[in-house]
């Protein structure tokens, strides 16, 4: 395949994901929305205001990042999981890879669609959080930076348990026992510098709290930790998560029995 036929195919395949899930807009796009909204209900105007400032802001404002970054995250990775499995169930994929695309093309292809519902999910609960408190953003370039790399992050994770699975409860391991817990834990909801400094240390390990953190820094100007330390740690979980899932799917892994 020369140039032009490439890029075609990386868009056919992009066009494809996205007309996927805005076609059933009522269950991808909607759903996050009232939960989102129930959120900052809840945990913003109820909590918040017994609650108080958390560094320096009220607790609503601290929140919201986090929330915004919490939704991107689980609908980049829960659409790329549930349509590449999809795929592979309905043998459909079968028909990719016999095909002249490249594997990164396929790869990448997933990876986009995947980031175009979270990032217009994310969008989506950024114009609802403006019904509760007045945004600011002190970083835009970096704030828009970080959640794209975080929704590509996540959509290659997502990948990788959709290659990995064997039916469909499978894909829904991954996003109980792992995404949520480690959403939860990763400053969506609080400052770790609240906790001892045992647990301080043991939140570190939590990559999630690095995108969160500098997500927040973009809009609020704090951060529990170093932004470039964070940058550097998401890059690298990019690229070793890419190479990881093109040579898994260049062997066939969950695909060719």
């Amino acid at each position: 395949m020369n140039a032009m036929q490439t890029l075609i195919a990386l868009w056919t395949l992009v066009l494809k994901e996205i007309k996927r899930f805005t076609r059933i807009w009522p269950q991808t796009l909607l759903p996050p929305s009232i939960t989102m909204a129930m959120y900052f209900i809840i945990f913003g105007n109820l909590i918040g205001s017994r609650i108080g400032d958390m560094d320096g802001f009220s607790y609503m404002d601290f929140i919201v990042p986090g929330l915004i970054m919490m939704s991107v995250i689980t609908n980049s990775y829960s659409n790329v999981a549930s349509s590449f499995f999809s795929n592979k169930f309905q043998r459909s994929i079968e028909e990719l890879m016999v095909s002249p695309m490249p594997n990164w093309v396929i790869l990448s292809g997933f990876i986009l669609g995947g980031m175009a519902r979270g990032l217009g999910v994310g969008l989506i609960v950024t114009v609802v959080s403006l019904f509760f408190t007045r945004l600011t953003m002190e970083h835009p370039l970096l704030t828009v930076l970080v959640v794209v790399l975080t929704s590509a992050l996540f959509s290659i994770g997502g990948f990788i348990n959709a290659l990995l699975a064997n039916k469909f409860d499978d894909i829904s391991i991954v996003p109980t026992f792992i995404l949520t817990p480690l959403t939860y834990l990763g400053g969506v909801f609080y400052s770790i510098s609240m906790l001892p400094d045992f647990w301080q240390g043991v939140s570190m390990l939590n990559p999630i709290l690095y995108m969160v953190n500098v997500f927040r820094y973009g809009f609020l100007g704090v951060s529990d930790i170093p932004v470039v330390w964070a940058l550097a740690a998401i890059f690298a979980f990019i690229i070793v998560l890419f190479v990881a899932a093109l040579m898994m799917l260049e062997r066939g892994k969950g695909i060719r029995s």
